[in-house]
């Protein structure tokens, strides 16, 4: 069989590049979704922020 070839797409970033560390507190780079709550952030497009879980969807002007 012939060998399965791999999707040329962007890398993902580390969970780690969400966070940002200031003195003793950690703040995070994203939104969290208003409807689900804090653990759930929103992920950054081109024109809008939206939740992969509940489908919430903010539009930039």
């Amino acid at each position: 069989m012939a060998a399965a070839k791999k999707a040329a797409g962007p890398k993902a970033q580390k969970r780690s590049a969400y966070y940002k560390i200031e003195g003793a507190k950690v703040i995070t780079s994203k939104k969290y979704c208003p409807r689900c709550g804090p653990g759930i952030m929103l992920a950054d497009h081109k024109d809008r922020t939206t939740c992969g879980k509940c489908g919430y969807t903010e539009f930039r002007k």
